[in-house]
């Protein structure tokens, strides 16, 4: 049986850091364009459940949104347009105790574990073939609903109010994978390439038209992307196929983004990217988050190879907040002192924080990274 969880959705981990670091300090920094000091914030917060156990050790309400605890980051707003699928219904298949099905908009049998996950898993994919993809095609073609009513003046918003103002698009790996699941996307760019192309094309044309209209009326400083195209040993696809098919999708939007001014393009991937880094910075790629040390994401070494060319957020092992202190400070005085001198960083851990780490722990961790900080920026670092 599932255990009883009293913060159980994505909602109920949601984390409130307020930030301190204006925008053009923020864009500065993470472009080596001048160091502002050191940067660092919690990126995705607990995991589930961890939430329960820090109140049983006795966790103020405020350390468990973390406002508690002090960083120093930027404040981001999204532009309200879709560059993405579109439609579709969903609908509950069967619940029990332990687990959800439902069948989702794209058409999938997605399961969640419940009290384990708040995320379900796919079972199946709609697309095996090009005409599987083209009976689902018109979700992703450009229309005037992608734009939700308002946009324009909420992207205002965001650049008077000094945010970094923030556009998405989907992964040129990762949404193949939606709908092929990672074996079928993985063989398709061998045994059926027209059919990747032609994926990316409709992605790419879309995404062209809402974020030209856009940038045309909003400063956009940040185009984000997520692929998640990694795992302990490596990446999925490698820098052949970024080359051959994701990298014209990804120039094309960067290309005419940058031209009007947007400054930093994030890849949001897990696992050991170090074999394709190389490709998705020749595709345009100037950040990346979230470096996790488990997968052979060291940061020090990263920026020893790519130097300036690649920002990054992330990179602080959360597994060491689980071992002794002594463990914790030696993470600490090896990756802190030369990311504080190098600029180009928002440190942090990088995933959420994990099951099993004790309160304590986590107070000692901030109350160290604040004196190692502190003491490198004073050095005038």
């Amino acid at each position: 049986m599932p255990r009883h969880l009293r913060w159980a959705t994505h909602a109920d981990l949601a984390i409130n850091i307020a930030p301190s670091v204006a925008r053009e300090d923020f864009l500065d920094h993470m472009t080596f364009q001048r160091n502002v000091g050191p940067l660092f914030t919690e990126t995705f917060g607990p995991i589930i459940g961890l939430k329960e156990e820090w109140a049983e050790q006795g966790a103020t309400a405020n350390e468990l949104d973390l406002s508690a605890f002090r960083y120093r980051c930027e404040a981001r707003g999204s532009v309200p347009v879709n560059t993405g699928w579109m439609g579709g219904t969903s609908a509950v298949l069967e619940e029990t105790d332990r687990y959800l099905l439902t069948r989702d908009a794209r058409g999938r049998t997605m399961k969640l574990m419940k009290g384990v996950a708040t995320l379900p898993l796919p079972l199946d994919f709609p697309v095996e073939t090009v005409d599987d993809w083209r009976k689902l095609k018109h979700h992703y073609e450009f229309s005037e609903a992608r734009f939700a009513e308002g946009w324009e003046a909420t992207a205002k918003q965001h650049r008077e109010a000094g945010r970094v103002v923030t556009v998405g698009i989907p992964g040129g790996f990762d949404e193949p994978r939606q709908l092929m699941g990672e074996e079928g996307v993985c063989v398709a760019f061998h045994e059926q390439p027209d059919l990747i192309h032609e994926m990316l094309a409709t992605l790419g044309e879309t995404a062209f038209r809402v974020l030209e209209r856009v940038s045309s009326t909003v400063q956009v400083d940040l185009l984000s992307v997520h692929e998640d195209m990694a795992g302990k040993s490596g990446p999925l696809a490698g820098p052949r196929q970024v080359a051959e098919f994701i990298k014209p999708y990804y120039r094309r939007l960067w290309d005419m983004l940058h031209e009007r001014g947007a400054r930093l393009f994030d890849q949001d991937s897990d696992g050991n990217m170090n074999g394709v880094l190389e490709a998705f910075l020749d595709a345009g790629v100037n950040c990346m988050h979230p470096m996790e040390p488990a997968a052979g994401m060291d940061i020090v070494q990263v920026r020893e190879k790519h130097g300036a060319k690649l920002a990054f957020y992330g990179g602080l092992d959360k597994h060491v907040l689980r071992r002794s202190h002594e463990e914790i400070v030696a993470e600490l005085e090896y990756k802190l002192p030369p990311m504080v001198r190098s600029g180009g960083c928002v440190l942090g851990l990088d995933h959420r924080i994990p099951n099993g780490t004790p309160l304590e722990s986590y107070r000692f961790y901030l109350t160290k990274v604040w004196e190692v900080l502190e003491r490198e920026w004073g050095r005038g670092a």
